[in-house]
Formats: structure tokens, sequence, C-alpha cells
């Protein structure tokens, strides 16, 4: 079942309001879609606008999606101990570099991040529960649903995607193939669970919406 966003806005807006007192003066960083963000051994990267993959390489050498970062949300090495692990903008992203220095240096920074982080484990969380599940169908609907609950923007009919995942990145984080997730997108489509609208971003449709 689809459900609404659970980011909390008050605590959306407690971080930016903190980063617009302290870091006011400093430059956000842009990346275009599709380039890799640089990872720094001692800094963290805040996403202010866009969305964020973070990925790595298996030992034979296939994408592993770890994740996702979007708007308030951290990521870097220092969060980390993946070997080969990278970070790719998914859209045209604005990005904050904070120095790990700087955090520990600023409690209210380092609690309003620390609440960042949390929901960012519990994505990663939901992400190991899908791979428990036998039926490939459950887990590509169960990682579209999570996906519409963490970032989808409310529309007609349901939660719009905004960023666009392709069918090896959703492969890659349900540990099956590119063909048999764009034979279940086929499926979830024609089973009124998801559409797509006329830019072609996947739409998860809500409950009321799919019976009709």
């Amino acid at each position: 079942m689809v459900s609404v966003p659970y980011r909390h806005n008050a605590r959306q807006q407690a971080v930016l309001d903190l980063l617009e007192r302290n870091y006011r003066q400093r430059s956000l960083v842009h990346v275009g879609a599709g380039n890799a963000v640089p990872l720094l051994k001692d800094s963290l990267w805040l996403v202010v606008r866009g969305m964020v993959k973070l990925a790595a390489l298996s030992v034979h050498g296939d994408e592993l999606l770890l994740g996702l970062a979007g708007p308030n949300e951290p990521f870097g090495e220092p969060l980390s101990t993946v070997e080969a692990y990278e970070a790719v903008a998914l859209t045209d992203s604005d990005l904050l570099c904070l120095p790990c220095a700087d955090i520990e240096n600023s409690p209210h920074l380092a609690l309003a991040l620390w609440k960042a982080t949390s929901a960012r484990y519990r994505q990663s969380e939901a992400l190991l529960a899908l791979l428990g599940l036998r039926r490939v169908e459950e887990r590509v609907r169960g990682f579209l649903q999570l996906l519409a609950r963490d970032y989808g923007t409310p529309c007609q009919g349901g939660l719009r995607l905004t960023m666009r995942l392709t069918h090896q990145d959703i492969a890659g984080a349900l540990s099956t193939t590119r063909v048999t997730v764009t034979r279940v997108i086929g499926i979830l489509r024609d089973q009124n669970v998801i559409a797509f609208d006329n830019e072609r971003h996947l739409i998860v449709l809500q409950p009321q919406r799919r019976a009709r």
C-alpha cells in the first residue's frame, strides 16, 4: 500500500534553517545529471536539491544500488565501509560539502545530520527486507512503493517519481536481472499498480485509483 511521504516537513525545515544560519557564505556545488560526485575522505555531502544514486561494484563487476540520497539527506565516504563506493547524480543536483571537523564542532548540526542519516538507515533496512521476498514481482512492487513513499510527489491518482532509475538500477538493488524487471514493470502497469505520465515519469497509483 502506498502512503504519503513520511519525511517530516518540520525536521526538513529545521535542517535548512540551521544550514542557512551557519553556511550561507558557502557556495553550493552543482552536479549535472549523470555525473559522478567526488567522494572526500573527511567530508560529507548534503543534498540541497536533486537526487543522488549511491552504488558499488560487485566482485563480478556488476553495479549494485545501495540507496538514494534526496533533499536534506547526507552521504559520503565517512558513512560507508563499502569498497568501490560511488555516487552519481540522477538529476541535476545542488550539493553542500560539510567537513567532518565542522560537524564535530557543532552539536546542533551533528544532531540534524543524525536525524537525516537515520532516515537513510531506515531506507537501507527496507531494501534488505525486500530482498527476503521470494517473488521478484513483490520485490519490484515494494521497491517502487518505497521510492514513492520516500521521494514521491503527490499527483492525480498517486505519487510521481521524478528521478529516472533504469531497469538495470532496479535489478541491481533487488538482486535480479534487467530482463526480469522489464517484464515485471509491464505486469504492474497492466495491473494498474503503476502508470506513466506524458514525460515518462513513473507514477505509483493509490489503491482507490487502481480499483477503478
